[in-house]
């Protein structure tokens, strides 16, 4: 008899691993495609750990058979095992198929913590907040492929999960997935990029040529942050106001010393501001309760004040987002310093007012 021969497991099957079907001719051919109607991917592995473990030898053609998947699927299930889960697994040429190189006990389980297993349930549910909009498919679809294991194997179930924790955002906005795609790959390749934009103040759209630095989230909306070539500085594009991109062909370098960190150091939200301005507003008690709640700017400090209430102070660049903000909280919040924001919202305020006048 032949000295026994192992070699380890191929990337992928030849042509003559692959199961045969036959056509409505008569010839036999090849099986490719998606399967459908197959077991979860675990309990593939399994079954694949239970066959090598009796040494029964077997290959792609007689699994791909068995689990009605392709040969391409049951390699990717052994590759897995072997480099994901350190079984020792090659083929053995001499009695084509695989087998173990060593002992194995059993099929090794993932091991997590409670706190991991937590921060893994309350990350699928904050897709939740992508919900309606372009994102929400892809984002779900890769989140089962991370996590398809981890709830065959009994660590959570989705839909306990769906009863324990849930997110309502508010005011998100719609974004378009074609978009997102090219000017993400504008960013990674560093390309620069052609767009319409619909400035707020414009009465129509005007095409931007761009070399984009970084993509960011701000308050639940995606925005571009560039170098606009026409304008000759960093701007900032609202996604939601970006339309029909083109990605061209001509290579940038992103500058050595550009920081986001940086760049928006003093913003108090998606406006870039030049320099922080010392910001104080006093707030009542049912305020200062509901501010401290929340961590609105790195920079904040809350100091309690004689008679209820709190002073927030902001070290941030004077910004509409920053009006906004304060506008919000009505007359439970007032502006301190500086001068020039007081005399702004307090004309707001007023031109609010009038709107309502009888």
């Amino acid at each position: 008899m032949s000295e026994l021969s192992l070699s380890p497991v191929p990337s992928a099957q030849s042509e003559s691993e692959l199961p045969l079907t036959t056509s409505k001719k008569g010839r036999r051919t090849r099986r490719f495609g998606v399967e459908q109607h197959s077991r979860p991917p675990l309990a593939r592995m399994l079954r694949i750990h239970d066959l090598i473990s009796r040494n029964s030898h077997p290959n792609c053609t007689s699994m791909a058979a068995e689990f009605e998947v392709s040969c391409k699927t049951v390699m990717r299930d052994i590759d897995f095992m072997r480099d994901q889960r350190q079984l020792p697994i090659a083929y053995n040429a001499l009695n084509r198929g695989f087998c173990y190189t060593k002992p194995v006990s059993a099929f090794p389980s993932m091991t997590m913590t409670e706190g991991e297993i937590v921060a893994l349930l309350v990350a699928q549910k904050s897709l939740e907040q992508y919900k309606g909009t372009a994102f929400e498919k892809p984002l779900n679809s890769a989140f089962q492929k991370m996590t398809s294991n981890l709830e065959e194997e009994g660590f959570f179930s989705f839909q306990d999960l769906n009863a324990a924790i849930s997110f309502r955002p508010v005011g998100y906005a719609i974004q378009e997935l074609r978009v997102f795609d090219i000017l993400s790959q504008a960013v990674l390749e560093q390309r620069t990029v052609e767009f319409d934009y619909f400035k707020l103040t414009g009465k129509k759209a005007e095409r931007r040529r761009v070399e984009p630095y970084h993509l960011g989230c701000i308050d639940n909306q995606w925005y571009l942050i560039g170098n606009d070539l026409v304008r000759a500085g960093i701007r900032t594009f609202a996604l939601t106001r970006l339309s029909n991109p083109k990605l061209l062909k001509s290579i940038f370098q992103r500058p050595k010393n550009f920081s986001i960190s940086d760049m928006m150091a003093s913003s108090f939200s998606a406006f870039e501001t030049p320099k922080p301005t010392r910001v104080v507003v006093r707030l009542d008690a049912f305020a200062a309760r509901l501010a401290s709640e929340r961590v609105w700017h790195k920079s904040q400090r809350i100091k309690p004040v004689a008679g209820g209430g709190a002073e927030l102070t902001l070290e941030v660049g004077l910004a509409p987002d920053l009006e906004n903000w304060i506008l919000g909280w009505g007359t439970h919040a007032k502006v301190l310093e500086p001068h020039e924001l007081c005399e702004r919202i307090a004309s707001i305020a007023r031109s609010m007012a009038l709107q309502y006048s009888l």
